[in-house]
């Protein structure tokens, strides 16, 4: 089991396939996807690596955390999540996870928080057809009509579909395909619609109910050491 990555959704367009046919996409951007922590069986019982996105002013960043990304040699992050790897797919803290690390084609799990709605009524939030339009029926057209029993049992039972808070929940979607990556601008092109708002931070994993491709980079697609040392001035003696 390889980590996952943390990317921020920046919007939807459509692409264009070899055939001609224009394919819905939704791009999302890694930028500075490093890991910042080890868990260890060893030392906390399970194995994961915690990674960090984005780059946060220090004057914005906790005491606490200003601590944590100093121990691992690594700027200040606006958002950090943790995946659970194998034992041989542990990677080493500073490495960082390229838009290389999935493959086109490849199917994965997009995990976000949907766009929030506020209050709603049933026939947004459920999808109920409301009442009648006319003979006798006033101000009870979007209702929901009866909720409950008589005397027994006398009560609302749980879980009864009802007006209320709709949207702002954590929702995964299965099985999405990568349609392309871009290593330039550090894209991802993922398939139809991902949760979230513009700017909402997604994290993207491997699918658990279809196979990894044969080609997917372990333990993980990593950058190469010499990309990430500055370059050397010209001239130079």
């Amino acid at each position: 089991m390889r980590s996952g990555v943390i990317a921020q959704k920046l919007g939807m367009t459509r692409v264009y396939n070899d055939a001609g046919e224009h394919v819905p996409v939704t791009v999302l951007r890694m930028e500075n996807c490093q890991v910042e922590a080890q868990r260890t069986a060893e030392k906390n019982g399970y194995t994961a690596v915690q990674l960090g996105v984005g780059l946060a002013k220090v004057k914005n960043t906790s005491k606490a955390m200003r601590g944590h990304f100093a121990a691992a040699s690594v700027e200040p992050k606006t958002k950090v999540a943790e995946f659970r790897v194998s034992p041989e797919n542990l990677l080493d803290v500073g490495a960082e996870i390229t838009v290389e690390h999935f493959l086109p084609g490849q199917k994965v799990d997009v995990t976000g928080t949907t766009t929030g709605k506020g209050f709603q009524g049933v026939i947004k939030r459920h999808h109920m057809g409301g009442g009648r339009a006319t003979h006798g029926n006033s101000v009870s057209h979007r209702t929901h009509g009866s909720t409950g029993q008589r005397q027994d049992p006398g009560k609302v039972f749980k879980g009864k579909k009802m007006a209320g808070h709709l949207g702002a929940t954590r929702v995964t979607t299965q099985n999405v395909e990568v349609v392309s990556t871009d290593s330039d601008r550090g894209l991802i092109l993922i398939r139809g619609a991902v949760p979230g708002t513009k700017g909402a931070w997604i994290l993207v994993r491997d699918a658990v109910k279809v196979a990894l491709p044969d080609a997917a980079p372990k333990p993980a697609g990593l950058r190469a050491a010499a990309q990430t040392e500055a370059p050397a001035t010209e001239g130079a003696q």
